[in-house]
């Protein structure tokens, strides 16, 4: 994906005065080995933290080494005032860990007492108002250490791109669409970028794509992504003309911005003017990792955004749209084990998710908008380009982050699985299965006033969505409660 950063993390460990230094290093080493047999990158920074003066002199090695993501490690008891300066001053994400002892056979000169000196240096990230990452157990072996630096590596991922982030938005979030109206002022203070456009903006940059050389290579393109799914060829350059004005635009406008994604209003007015829709082209860019959502969802973009971060996977947004009819719930069964009817919906969008996650994408007709806008015509015209599929059946990871009236961010995480099973409807579509999905969808959905619009990552991730939240800071992160665990407004009778 060209998208999203890539992350060089280093480790570097810290040595109080009174303990072996050497006990740091040989921990380090240790760690670095076994990420090497695991195939994981990781830089190993020389430099050991024992004061403040070491501190400037790692800053330097890791300035060279152009590390972006930082795993400070107590190889012992560590100093926690360097320790946490030097996180303080260190511009990207950080992990604390520190080591495990290894043998009941050295606990004279070979105990390090990390177990005891991250609870000083948690202290004192505190008093520099710090906000790391520590995983849920953060005392191990090498080995143990390892798994923590692979489950730390996504999330650094998000929080290096959403400093780095500008949304591009184009129309007023609709009228008809409130939900997606939510106060923009929480994206600045977690660093993102908002440059919001009007719809006359998004037509003019359209327009000025006309007659680019470029249109009949990306038509090209799209063709052969399509393949049979090609049934209308001749809407192929006014979609690669629209993919080209988009990118353009961001390249053209991210400015102090590294990253780009978009929220576009993308009807009714949208087909009249454009004489398309435009879903077939932000499924496009999704797979390249530049989510464009629809009716102007700007947390909806970057829900979806975070999720590809954390992924690597082209993402989706879709509506939390149907329940599934009884007789398909039985007919089905087989297919279906052990999950409860209300375990089950069904995820919908008009046409805008990759073709790499579709069963047979083809370009299609906007069913819902034709019969707005082209009820006495024949033949479809301005409601062409969506790309419509059978969703692929594996596990997925639903997630929003949405700012509430009152500016206070909050989330959702969920995993869970799209069935291998005909949904007989259309658009982009399937049936998703998640464990006490009626509960989740009565208490945290509606309990909490979540939109209709989800994020949709290829995978289970909630792991790493649910410790990048919390380290952004976001307080109220719910999930599906398992059966027996009940929410705080749920009828225990």
């Amino acid at each position: 994906m060209e998208n999203i950063p890539t992350i060089n993390p280093g480790i570097i460990a810290v040595s109080r005065d009174c303990f072996p230094i050497e006990l740091s290093r040989k921990r380090r080493k240790a760690v670095v080995s076994k990420c090497k047999t695991k195939k994981i990158s990781l830089t190993e920074i020389e430099t050991i933290i024992e004061n403040e003066k070491d501190v400037l002199k790692a800053l330097k090695e890791i300035g060279k080494k152009n590390i972006n993501t930082l795993i400070i490690y107590l190889g012992n008891f560590g100093p926690e005032g360097p320790t946490t300066m030097l996180a303080q001053k260190f511009e990207g994400p950080v992990m604390f860990a520190a080591a495990a002892e290894e043998t009941g056979k050295d606990l004279i000169q070979g105990r390090g007492d990390a177990y005891c000196g991250l609870l000083n240096t948690s202290y004192n990230s505190g008093l520099r108002g710090l906000k790391p990452y520590i995983p849920e157990y953060p005392i191990g072996t090498a080995s143990e250490i390892v798994d923590m630096i692979k489950d730390f590596i996504p999330v650094a991922r998000i929080l290096i791109a959403l400093k780095k982030l500008k949304i591009f938005a184009f129309g007023p979030r609709p009228q008809d669409f409130v939900a997606c109206n939510a106060p923009i002022k929480p994206l600045f203070d977690i660093g993102v970028e908002v440059m919001e456009n009007s719809e006359l903006d998004l037509y003019d940059i359209y327009k000025s794509a006309e007659g680019d050389p470029k249109i009949k290579k990306v038509a090209s393109d799209m063709a052969k992504e399509l393949g049979k799914g090609n049934t209308y060829p001749n809407l192929l350059n006014k979609l690669a003309q629209y993919e080209i004005a988009l990118t353009k635009f961001m390249d053209d406008n991210l400015g102090a911005s590294e990253y780009g994604i978009f929220a576009n209003k993308c009807w009714p007015s949208f087909e009249k003017y454009f004489g398309f829709v435009p879903c077939y082209v932000n499924s496009r860019l999704a797979t390249r990792g530049i989510p464009v959502s629809c009716e102007t969802d700007i947390y909806g973009t970057l829900s979806e955004y975070i999720a590809a971060c954390a992924t690597e996977l082209s993402p989706t947004i879709l509506d939390i749209n149907n329940t599934v009819p009884t007789d398909m719930y039985k007919k089905s069964k087989s297919k279906i084990g052990k999950y409860k009817e209300n375990d089950l919906f069904m995820g919908f969008h008009c046409g805008n998710t990759s073709s790499t996650c579709l069963v047979g994408g083809a370009i299609k007709f906007q069913l819902i908008m034709n019969r707005l806008m082209e009820p006495a015509k024949k033949e479809p015209d301005i409601t062409r380009g969506t790309l419509e599929g059978r969703i692929k059946a594996g596990p997925i990871t639903i997630f929003r982050l949405q700012s509430t009236a009152d500016t206070i961010l909050r989330s959702y995480v969920a995993e869970g699985e799209v069935l291998d099973i005909d949904p007989k409807s259309f658009g982009s579509i399937g049936i998703f299965a998640i464990k006490e999905m009626g509960r989740f969808y009565r208490h945290i959905l509606i309990g909490k006033k979540f939109p209709h619009h989800t994020g949709v990552a290829f995978k289970h991730t909630g792991k790493a969505l649910f410790a990048a939240m919390k380290v952004l800071g976001v307080k109220d992160v719910s999930f599906n409660q398992p059966a027996g665990m009940l929410y705080p407004d749920e009828n225990p009778f």
